[in-house]
């Protein structure tokens, strides 16, 4: 299966003041592109290119470097785009949601803490995640491109912590920048439909 760059689900201003124009045409059409074009060509040279996304994802996880970042980078970017929303963001999860992210998380304040917390300590650049793993909810970070498939979970949202995805905004407070993607720009309806799935 071809690596396709996915169309924004909204226009290049939507996300302002969280995220300006100017970061969405770097991040989308130069570094989440590259992904897919690099992707594509490396795909096709392990012989994995009739597979599935996730399906290459998790083969390629600890034998082939160069495939797994890309597809994974690629798996992660084009969930990340929907999961932000002009006007996301917000206290009121859908019921299912936050049921489950007051038993399994300690409420919504901790969620929110702990979710922060994952993506300012990730050293260097990853991405911090909230995932279903054996039936339960549960906040993690991993490293570069790699995302919780490889580890046995399902991500459900995901906010990325490589500085092309902030300092154009931010420069250098990741904190901020975490902050407004949680108030401001998550999209639950799309983390909803995630949530369901892996369920």
């Amino acid at each position: 299966m071809a690596f396709e760059l996915p169309e924004l689900p909204y226009d290049y201003e939507a996300l302002q003041p969280f995220m300006s124009k100017e970061t969405l045409e770097y991040h989308h059409d130069k570094h989440h592109k590259a992904y897919v074009d690099n992707g594509n060509k490396l795909a096709a040279e392990a012989g994995m290119d009739k597979l599935s996304l996730e399906e290459i994802v998790k083969q390629s996880f600890g034998k082939n470097a160069g495939l797994f970042n890309n597809a994974g980078q690629h798996y992660n970017h084009i969930h990340f785009w929907k999961w932000m929303k002009k006007g996301g963001g917000g206290t009121k999860l859908p019921g299912a949601l936050q049921k489950a992210v007051d038993s399994d998380l300690g409420g919504y304040d901790k969620f929110k803490a702990d979710f922060i917390a994952a993506g300012t300590t990730q050293f260097g650049s990853g991405w911090a995640w909230l995932s279903v793993k054996n039936g339960k909810l549960e906040i993690s970070k991993t490293p570069n491109g790699e995302n919780p498939l490889v580890h046995g979970a399902s991500p459900i949202l995901g906010v990325d912590v490589w500085e092309h995805s902030y300092y154009i905004d931010y420069r250098n407070a990741r904190p901020k920048y975490l902050e407004a993607f949680v108030d401001s720009l998550i999209n639950w309806d799309h983390v909803l439909e995630m949530y369901e799935k892996a369920k």
